[in-house]
C-alpha cells in the first residue's frame, strides 16, 4: 500500500486516499459472460487478480494470482492489456485500487473452482451491471471497455 500526500496552497500536507496497486484479469466464457470472483469473508464481486510480489511484472502478477485463485495457467504473453484503471476499493473502505487490467483472448471452462482464499466466482452479463455487489472498478472502468468481448 502506498499512501500519497497532497501539498494544498498553504504548504500543509494532508494524506490522499491510500492506494492499492493490484493487477486483474477479464475471463470469458463461450457465451460471453465475464468470470467474478469474491473473496472470503468479503461481499463484493470482482475480476481475478491480486497484489504484484516485488520486481513482478503486471502480466506476471496476473497470470500467478489466477492460477493460484482458480487453478487456471494462463499464458502471461497472450494476455492483452486492457489500462490502467483506478476506483474506490471494494472492500478496503477509504482506500483507492489502481489496477492494471488484461484480458484473456480465449474463452475459458465455465467449471472453473475457487481456489486460495476465493470462496466463490460468478459469471455476469452486462445486465447484471446494476448489481450493488459488483467492484467499482469493474462497473465503471472495465466493464464499458470490453464492447464485443461481452459476447461469446
Amino acid at each position: 500500500m502506498i499512501i500519497n500526500n497532497e501539498v494544498n496552497g498553504s504548504g500543509y500536507r494532508r494524506p490522499v486516499t491510500p492506494m492499492i496497486h493490484v493487477s486483474a484479469v477479464v475471463l470469458n466464457d463461450t457465451a460471453g459472460r465475464v468470470l467474478m470472483v469474491r473473496k472470503r469473508g468479503t461481499g463484493m464481486w470482482m475480476n481475478p487478480g491480486g497484489k504484484p510480489e516485488p520486481g513482478e511484472s503486471g502480466s506476471d502478477c496476473a497470470a500467478r494470482e489466477v492460477a493460484e485463485e482458480l487453478r487456471l495457467e494462463l499464458e502471461r504473453d497472450r494476455l492483452v492489456f486492457l489500462g490502467q484503471f483506478s476506483a474506490p476499493a471494494a472492500n478496503e473502505p477509504g482506500h483507492t485500487v489502481v489496477s492494471l487490467c488484461f484480458l484473456w483472448p480465449d474463452a475459458v471452462p465455465v467449471s472453473l473452482r475457487p481456489a486460495a482464499e476465493i470462496e466463490a466466482v460468478r459469471w455476469v452479463t452486462p445486465d447484471e451491471l446494476g448489481d450493488p455487489t459488483l467492484a467499482p472498478l469493474f462497473v465503471e472502468s472495465i466493464a464499458p471497455r470490453l464492447g464485443g468481448h461481452w459476447v461469446g
